[in-house]
């Protein structure tokens, strides 16, 4: 099965979508949610391209390397905007997005 495969990329796409919905969210609750602007786009990116990567994998895609390899590009990027930002939600969004980058590399070979 597909899914088992890639149990362990799935697994940090889905974290790191969680955490970057969660860090969107509260970075326009911030008081200056203005200067969050970049944060919150990329953790919308992040989380929507994190998603398309653990379904394709989930159902055994042509294009999974493809889009693994461009999730850990964003990934990246999103981890290194939030690891800026020194609320909870963007460091744990940071870490999230680190290990993911990191799986979906690994996965993408």
């Amino acid at each position: 099965m597909p899914h088992e495969t890639y149990a362990a990329c799935i697994e940090a796409c889905n974290a790191c979508a969680t955490a970057c919905n969660h860090c969107a969210a509260a970075c326009l609750k911030e008081p200056d949610a203005a200067m969050m602007a970049r944060c919150v786009a990329l953790d919308m990116d992040c989380a929507a391209t994190c998603q398309l990567a653990a379904a394709t994998m989930a159902r055994g895609g042509e294009f999974a390397n493809a889009i693994c390899a461009l999730c850990a590009e964003i990934c990246q990027a999103c981890g290194e905007e939030c690891g800026r930002h020194e609320h909870g939600h963007c460091q744990a969004c940071a870490k999230a997005c680190r290990d993911c980058a990191a799986a979906c590399r690994a996965m993408a070979g």
